[in-house]
């Protein structure tokens, strides 16, 4: 059938899936240029459920909680891009969606900052053990001061800071502990510029050594089958029985059932978590423990921040549908000027 330069057909706007809740403004933008099948109730989809809201769009905005798998892009014949909104990227399956020819993007840069600055305040608040003292003035038992009988914490001032995984937000919490006047070593999949330890005041060290030497270990890097349970009860072992165990990584990286266990038997200090395996769900035994700081997943959560995750995640999937490169493609080859 022809149709007319101006008929509704050829006036029709392409389709996107936004599959989780995002700010009002950044939904009527996208509204302005798309027919938006929006999620703003927040529910998350079960797998059939988002294989089906992916079918018939041409682009989709998602979060950590959507698998963007074979499974997913069954139906998906019309999507040309699915945007993260996050940095990481571990429920992607990226040689899948470069097979079918999806672009996926992520949103870095954006949430360094506050992220890192979570990641110092979730140092602090574990080594001082500030949520266990405050949950002890709650509950009322807090009825004198005293040298030995108010909860002791682990200093921050010169003790030394062992960070794994040295991208971003690793370099961003380097240069935190400078000021607190923190020896930072650290490990990573490839030694820094001479010019970035130099900036960090970093030393590399094996994995092994940043265990065993570190008196605060925070991690910070990607989740992938490598890097799963990177931190087990072997590893758990090497460390001090004084040490602080920090995660704002990914749920996986750390064997949570290894360390509620090691905690329990204080063969470590405490531990500050952000992330965890299968969560929402936190393993039961850590919600036992009162030598745990736990934290909804919430490393990059300020307004301004989450605001330009967002506002990244749409300007990738514009740029994307509008035949550009998206300014932050994980899967280069995908793209075709």
């Amino acid at each position: 059938m022809n149709t007319q330069p101006n008929s509704p057909v050829n006036q029709q706007k392409p389709k996107i899936l936004v599959a989780r809740a995002i700010f009002p403004e950044a939904l009527a933008k996208l509204e302005e240029s798309f027919e938006v099948r929006s999620n703003q109730e927040d529910r998350i989809f079960s797998p059939e459920e988002l294989q089906k809201e992916l079918s018939g769009v041409v682009g989709a905005l998602v979060t950590g909680s959507e698998r963007i798998d074979a499974n997913a892009l069954a139906q998906a014949n019309d999507l040309k891009v699915v945007a993260n909104i996050s940095v990481g990227y571990n429920n992607f399956d990226v040689p899948v969606m470069t097979a079918v020819g999806v672009m996926a993007t992520n949103t870095p840069d954006v949430l360094t900052d506050t992220t890192a600055d979570f990641g110092f305040a979730l140092l602090m608040a574990t080594a001082r053990r500030i949520t266990e003292s405050e949950h002890w003035v709650r509950a009322g038992q807090w009825d004198k001061w005293s040298i030995v009988n108010n909860p002791l914490g682990m200093d921050l001032h010169h003790s030394t800071v062992g960070i794994i995984g040295m991208g971003r937000i690793g370099q961003g919490i380097a240069k935190r502990a400078l000021g607190f006047g923190m020896n930072v070593i650290y490990h990573n999949r490839s030694h820094l510029s001479e010019a970035d330890e130099k900036a960090c005041c970093a030393t590399y060290v094996s994995k092994e050594e940043l265990l065993r030497t570190a008196d605060h270990v925070v991690l910070v890097l990607p989740y992938s089958a490598e890097s799963h349970h990177t931190i087990g009860a072997k590893e758990i072992a090497l460390m001090k029985p004084t040490a602080t165990l920090i995660n704002i990584a990914r749920g996986g990286i750390v064997d949570d059932a290894a360390l509620a266990q090691a905690l329990k038997e204080k063969r470590i200090f405490a531990a500050g978590l952000d992330v965890f395996e299968g969560e929402p769900k936190v393993h039961p035994e850590l919600l036992k423990l009162n030598n745990v700081v736990l934290a909804p997943h919430i490393a990059s959560a300020t307004e301004k921040t989450r605001r330009a995750m967002v506002d990244l995640a749409v300007d990738n999937l514009r740029a994307a549908l509008a035949g550009k490169k998206p300014p932050s493609l994980i899967n280069a080859e995908v793209y075709k000027a």
